[in-house]
């Protein structure tokens, strides 16, 4: 196995037609072991289909030392993660990848037995955080539990280790650019300690939504052997399905393969993270169940995958065909631009629209699935029919809708042409993105003490209330301070936290269709983008950096706060001894000092005017 055969180098700009980017080193052959159990479909990944979810006296002993064990909290992220982890569907990994591991699959996309792996599965904290779950804990062993407090897994904590996060974003990324998804998580959300240990599943994540579609591989599994299906080809999606998306996947089942078996669907869509911006998932499932009415009885089936995707283009697609052999399928569909992140900085994709489909095509037999690669769909108008772009008839004219026209559509309140989705699936989403006239939407002040935020804010506040169109909150900053955070302090954990709950506030404010106006000092970028954030999946987000400068913030100094802070009687103030990250592309920036109140308001007004969110 020491012999590398082939070894694919990244490349600074992918096309269509070059090599892919992906860093794998490629072996003979798929390392694995028979089954340890009898399951219907292909062989899992690996060989075995990993359970880690404890039964009878074991289950009952961990919930019982748990009680007693320090805990920690799961993000989103690292709950789809487990669930995975836990299910089988990371199968072979039993594990958060430990240090070697993750060293093997960041440097050439392999475990460390050289099986193909292209994605690090990890458990990433703040260094301080792991110090204390470790501190006076002899047995290392820690609670993993969900947001309600439910024990998922208990872990041993066997190693530690602070990782390169540049190290990882180049290798497995491609780029360092926050502009990809998938670094802008490493790089202003992961902590920066890695663990690792074995795992011990208490029970699988919590799912209080659509129970009858959610499905572990084994159950998948049950129920292809239930409807006798052999051959099953895996449909991965992050969007809302219209009528070309229907198409693709129906071409895909009537594939023939010349020994008579039909080709039936898994429509496999992700619900558990996908990219900021996209449609949310509540919306996208009953969309998914609206679509499946019109495929023939009994070639479809829809099952939700509880995955965190990283947006990693051709990294990625290895990963997502590894998750689908080990659900059941045999096939799996690859169309243009699988799990792209969208453009760079300089306006070019992260990846080639079929980077995706070339590398997983080159490792097919060792992944042991089928790929099935496909075309972009587009519309012929004159045969009233999709084409996939490269087989349309000569001379014919097409027609398409991005996903930014569709949005548009749905902003202006503009007609959804009956070719491009089903009426149901149009009403679906209009009812989940309302026209802007009547969408909540957030007004985010930030900027130093003093420059002038909780008055423009007033006055905004006042003039939304005589506007009339919807209700407003106002979240001044030292009004939350006192009544929704009086117990933190000024630490910058403590400050990223207000400004946290301040948006948490907003974004139900906003997805109830309101109008919120908050005024904190918001000092930190990281904390204002996970409000952006938070806000935007529900409605409209309007930052206004009041760029007033520190000297006249100082010269105003009605609370004699910069004095004191000049004087050393008050330390950590912001603009003195902690920074203010200026904001790069706030939608507005005024200056208090040249503009008056009344102007200021006028200028915030014209903006939400010409957005469409005021008439």
């Amino acid at each position: 196995r020491s012999k590398l055969l082939s070894l694919v180098r990244p490349l600074s700009h992918p096309t269509a037609t070059s090599p892919s980017r992906l860093f794998i080193h490629s072996l003979p052959s798929c390392i694995c072991t028979m089954p340890s159990e009898t399951l219907y479909g292909p062989t899992p990944y690996g060989g075995e289909l990993v359970d880690l979810i404890l039964q009878g006296e074991e289950l009952a002993k961990i919930k019982a030392r748990s009680v007693y064990l320090p805990s920690y909290t799961l993000t989103h992220r690292q709950l789809c993660d487990i669930e995975l982890l836990l299910n089988g569907g990371f199968s072979p990994l039993r594990q958060f990848m430990n240090k070697e591991t993750y060293d093997s699959v960041v440097e050439k996309s392999r475990l460390t037995d050289g099986t193909l792996w292209t994605m690090p599965i990890t458990l990433d904290l703040p260094k301080a955080k792991v110090a204390a779950l470790l501190h006076n804990n002899e047995s290392k062993e820690v609670a993993l539990r969900d947001e309600e407090g439910s024990l998922i897994a208990l872990m041993r904590v066997d190693e530690q280790w602070e990782f390169d996060k540049e190290k990882e974003a180049n290798h497995v990324f491609g780029t360092t650019e926050l502009l990809h998804p998938g670094v802008e998580y490493l790089f202003k959300e992961a902590g920066d300690t890695l663990i690792a240990g074995p795992l011990y599943g208490a029970q699988l994540p919590v799912h209080y939504d659509y129970q009858d579609i959610r499905f572990t591989p084994r159950q998948v599994r049950a129920e292809l052997e239930s409807r006798k299906w052999k051959k099953v080809i895996g449909f991965q999606t992050r969007n809302p399905m219209h009528r070309a998306h229907r198409e693709l996947t129906v071409r895909a089942t009537e594939l023939n393969e010349g020994d008579g078996e039909q080709v039936h669907l898994l429509l496999h869509p992700v619900v558990g993270m996908t990219k900021p911006g996209d449609v949310d998932y509540h919306t996208r499932v009953k969309c998914y169940k609206s679509i499946m009415a019109t495929y023939p009885k009994d070639t479809a089936m829809l099952s939700l995958n509880p995955l965190a995707m990283r947006m990693g283009g051709p990294r990625e697609v290895i990963w997502h065909a590894i998750i689908r052999r080990n659900y059941g399928c045999t096939h799996f569909i690859v169309g243009r631009d699988h799990a792209g992140p969208g453009d760079n900085s300089a306006g070019k994709p992260f990846y080639g629209p079929y980077e995706a489909q070339e590398i997983a095509l080159k490792h097919e037999k060792e992944l042991g699935i089928h790929i099935r690669p496909f075309q972009m769909m587009v519309y012929v108008e004159k045969q009233d029919k999709y084409y996939p772009i490269d087989q349309v008839p000569a001379g014919e004219k097409t027609a398409n809708i991005s996903g930014t026209k569709l949005r548009e559509l749905l902003r202006t309140g503009g007609e959804i042409p009956s070719w491009f989705t089903y009426p149901e699936v149009a009403n679906i989403l209009r009812q989940s993105y309302p026209p802007r006239p009547v969408s909540g939407f957030t007004v985010f002040f930030t900027g130093l003490s003093g420059a002038g935020k909780s008055t423009v804010a007033n006055a905004l506040y006042v003039s939304l209330l005589a506007e009339g169109s919807r209700q407003v909150t106002l979240l001044d900053g030292d009004v939350v301070r006192q009544n929704l955070s009086s117990e933190l302090g000024f630490s910058k954990e403590h400050r990223d936290l207000n400004v946290r709950r301040i948006g948490y506030v907003a974004s139900e404010i906003t997805k109830c269709r309101g109008a919120a106006v908050c005024a904190p000092i918001a000092p930190y970028e990281a904390s204002r983008s996970a409000v952006r954030k938070m806000i935007e999946q529900y409605g409209g987000y309007i930052e206004v950096h009041v760029s007033t400068s520190l000297a006249v913030c100082e010269q105003r100094d009605k609370k004699g706060l910069y004095a004191k802070a000049r004087s050393g009687q008050l330390k950590g103030f912001t603009g003195i001894d902690d920074p203010y990250e200026v904001p790069v592309k706030p939608e507005i920036r005024i200056d208090t000092a040249e503009v008056s109140v009344k102007d200021a308001v006028v200028t915030i007004l014209n903006h939400l005017r010409k957005e469409g969110f005021l008439a």
